[in-house]
């Protein structure tokens, strides 16, 4: 999958575009499967197959004289929807048009149960109280908009992927040091909306189900997340293929490397 920042061509000039690269792929053996484009962003990602980047580049610099800004290999057998979220508004020629692609954050309080028995109902809250302080504050610092409070948690959405990953870091860096212990879980897609501001879709649920298969004090991200901070100043470790719920295949994950 191929990315194009800054892209201010008309939905119907990209559509133009992708028939052009339709058109000589074969040349270069190398197969564009769909693509998706956020006109709000300026950003464009094509899914394609091909034997190396190189073929894949040439593609591009042959029908538009322009490269992709990143090229991201995708794990095989990874579905799409797990990492651009669900294809809502496809078009006739395969291509998607939405308004909006978002990182979604999700962070869980680990052991919220053990230390209910431990601390009682007023202690547990006291926790609580705490953690949401803490991650609605860095919210705001980093332009994330909480979207829900999930009764052990919260969950926000980002513009900007790097800026949820700086969230992430900095929620977990304040929260160690209140003694306060936290699981989060990224990713990065179209989620799709309703009239409330709420999000719903295949990124909601890779995050929510990152944040789940998380130890204490990790953050977990998807591929997208971890392809898309590229350049920017954070470290990744593989962390392995995982089985997580409701995904049909094992979903490659990586942990963002805070301490």
């Amino acid at each position: 999958m191929d990315r194009h920042d800054g892209v201010t061509m008309t939905p119907e000039d990209v559509a133009e575009a992708h028939a052009i690269d339709l058109a000589i792929q074969d040349k270069y053996d190398v197969n564009y499967h769909t693509y998706f484009y956020d006109p709000d962003a300026g950003v464009v990602f094509c899914l394609v197959e091909g034997p190396n980047r190189e073929a894949v580049e040439a593609v591009h610099r042959e029908a538009h004289d322009a490269s992709a800004n990143t090229i991201i290999e995708i794990p095989d057998g990874a579905a799409l929807d797990q990492l651009v979220g669900a294809l809502a508004n496809r078009r006739p020629d395969g291509g998607v048009i939405a308004p909006a692609t978002r990182a979604i954050l999700f962070t869980d309080l680990c052991g919220s149960v053990a230390q209910t028995q431990a601390l009682g109902d007023d202690g547990h809250m006291q926790v609580l109280r705490s953690h949401d302080r803490i991650v609605r504050y860095w919210l705001v610092s980093h332009d994330g908009r909480e979207v829900k409070h999930t009764g052990d948690g919260i969950m926000a959405a980002f513009t900007s992927v790097a800026s949820a990953v700086g969230c992430a870091v900095d929620i977990q860096r304040s929260l160690r040091d209140a003694a306060v212990d936290v699981s989060i879980g990224i990713s990065a897609g179209e989620p799709v909306t309703d009239g409330n501001d709420d999000l719903f879709g295949a990124a909601v649920q890779l995050a929510a189900r990152l944040c789940g298969a998380a130890n204490t004090g990790d953050i977990l991200v998807s591929v997208a997340v971890r392809e898309l901070c590229i350049g920017k100043p954070f470290e990744f470790r593989d962390n392995g293929r995982l089985t997580l719920k409701g995904f049909p295949e094992p979903t490659q994950t990586y942990a963002v490397t805070w301490v």
